[in-house]
């Protein structure tokens, strides 16, 4: 059955607008992007076809333009709008926190932060240089490994931040497992990068590890 035959509050666009995006499930959205199914099947049910098959939103999103186009009822056009997309969000993200105090929106820096690496395949740690008034100075990401880590350089980290002339930086690095729980190594990695860092005057305000469904903080665990 095509959605125009659906009840109207049953239909993606229409309960989104009488009810917000969040109300809309993973499939909804995606129909609304994808906006017509195939012969047979609707745009929600392609959308749900899409999710199983790249094993769910991430999947979808990370996928090389040659993956992503081989799904049914997509193409160069469909990855296009997709990136654009994706790239819009991210910018807006920025936004809220380019002017602002960071510590004033911790929330907007996670998200910023999970925009930006949640799609990886494999982990990458990246860095947040901000100035004195704690505003993002620049984004980077500086150091990428394989499924289970990355070699993190410290050198290289007070490098950057003393070419951007930073006065504090936040780092994170994803999990591709999906666990946000830090290990370890990320644990003696942050003092490592703190201690040198310390000797150029430059403060590390938080390390968030990046996994499914959220991030964690160092320093809401009390580990900086």
């Amino acid at each position: 059955m095509p959605i125009s035959d659906w009840p109207e509050q049953e239909r993606p666009r229409e309960k989104l607008l009488s009810r917000g995006a969040e109300a809309l499930s993973d499939a909804e959205l995606l129909a609304i992007f994808l906006r017509t199914g195939v012969q047979g099947r609707s745009a929600v049910d392609l959308a749900r076809d899409l999710l199983a098959d790249f094993g769910g939103l991430v999947g979808l999103l990370s996928a090389s333009q040659a993956e992503f186009s081989a799904g049914k009822g997509l193409g160069m056009a469909k990855y296009a709008q997709l990136r654009a997309t994706l790239e819009l969000s991210r910018r807006y993200l920025r936004a809220e926190i380019a002017e602002r105090d960071v510590l004033t929106s911790p929330e907007a820096v996670r998200n910023y932060l999970k925009s930006r690496l949640r799609v990886h395949p494999h982990e990458v740690f990246a860095c947040l240089f901000l100035d004195n008034r704690h505003r993002v100075i620049e984004y980077l990401e500086l150091f990428r490994g394989t499924i289970d880590g990355a070699s993190v350089h410290p050198r290289e980290v007070v490098r950057e931040a003393m070419r951007w002339n930073a006065a504090a930086v936040i780092f994170a690095h994803n999990h591709p497992s999906g666990v946000a729980e830090p290990s370890q190594a990320d644990v003696r990695i942050t003092q490592r990068l703190q201690d040198a860092l310390a000797l150029v005057d430059v403060r590390v305000l938080d390390h968030i590890v990046i996994g499914e469904g959220g991030g964690t903080s160092f320093a809401e665990r009390g580990l900086l």
